[in-house]
């Protein structure tokens, strides 16, 4: 089966690659000339034949945004775009809603796998009509891994990003709980051997998992993780998975959690924690830890006017 690929970067790149060793003639298009078989999306189109079959794999946002814009000017009557990436679910609405005025069909599809793809199988969560799922449904097999599991054409469009983005969320608060685990068994000073007790929970126990063993392969290369920084970024589904929950009023304090302490990992000095260290010592007389250089005094340091609030004041 032959398919355009927009964007051939980590995932694009090995997605494409995939799909050949399952037999299909890929066509690829990337900004980076020496990655590229084509020298334009113009060109991408114009080496496909019709109906064509053009999956997007570039940044959410404005690169997919322009991306489809383009491809809506390009591609004919009968032809499918595919985003691949990591779109916001409502923007799936929109891309499809354009696309189907000049006869375009549209599928999202969310697709986890990362740099293990190539070699494992990509789990694949689209939304779409049946009829363009179906036509697609060659790509997605060679994909996905090989069993039952690892596709689902999750309903109409936007349903595949939904249920990627959930499934960010979950991720989040998973990684989020094997990281302050690991916290605390570092901090212990019962537990001699962290990484030897991570391991042992990869079989027989309730949470053995994938992300447990990138955790121990993690500790293997760097037991105690000082090569690293604590700071960690975020995708955005994150914050997505979060606003989801706001609009449908559904309660998900882990994830939650999960996203602020990505967020809190980003502050080398909490501005927060100051003003809590600040009240602490206020009402409690607790130590601080002031800045160099820095004349404030602490509720218990000399001269510091500690007088309590009258009644009426409090």
């Amino acid at each position: 089966m032959q398919i355009g690929m927009v964007g051939l970067g980590k995932m694009g790149g090995n997605m494409a690659e995939r799909l050949r060793r399952g037999g299909h003639d890929v066509v690829g298009y990337d900004r980076d000339p020496s990655i590229s078989d084509v020298e334009s999306l113009k060109g991408l189109v114009e080496r496909l034949e019709a109906p064509r079959l053009v999956w997007v794999m570039v940044p959410a946002g404005k690169p997919t945004q322009s991306t489809v814009d383009d491809l809506g000017e390009l591609l004919d009557e009968g032809d499918i775009v595919v985003d691949g990436g990591n779109s916001h679910y409502v923007d799936d609405q929109k891309h499809a809603a354009e696309l189907a005025q000049k006869g375009i069909g549209f599928v999202d599809c969310g697709v986890s796998g990362g740099v293990w793809g190539l070699q494992n199988g990509y789990a694949l969560m689209c939304g779409g009509d049946k009829e363009h799922v179906d036509r697609l449904m060659p790509i997605f097999e060679t994909l996905k891994p090989e069993g039952e599991d690892g596709f689902v054409h999750a309903g109409d469009v936007g349903a595949g990003h939904f249920a990627k983005m959930v499934h960010n969320g979950i991720e989040y608060g998973m990684m989020q709980a094997f990281a302050e685990g690991w916290e605390l068994l570092e901090a212990s000073d019962v537990v001699k051997d962290v990484r030897g007790s991570f391991a042992s929970w990869r079989t027989g126990t309730v949470i053995r998992s994938w992300l447990l063993d990138l955790l121990v392969r993690a500790l293997d290369d760097d037991e105690r993780l000082d090569q690293l920084r604590g700071y960690a970024q975020d995708s955005g589904e994150g914050r997505w998975t979060v606003q989801a929950a706001v609009d449908h009023a559904v309660p998900l304090p882990v994830i939650t959690a999960a996203l602020y302490a990505r967020f809190a990992s980003r502050q080398e000095d909490s501005p927060a924690m100051k003003v809590v260290a600040a009240l602490r010592n206020q009402f409690g007389g607790h130590a601080i830890n002031a800045t160099e250089g820095s004349t404030a005094k602490g509720a218990d340091a000399p001269g510091a006017d500690v007088t309590p609030p009258k009644e009426a004041d409090r």
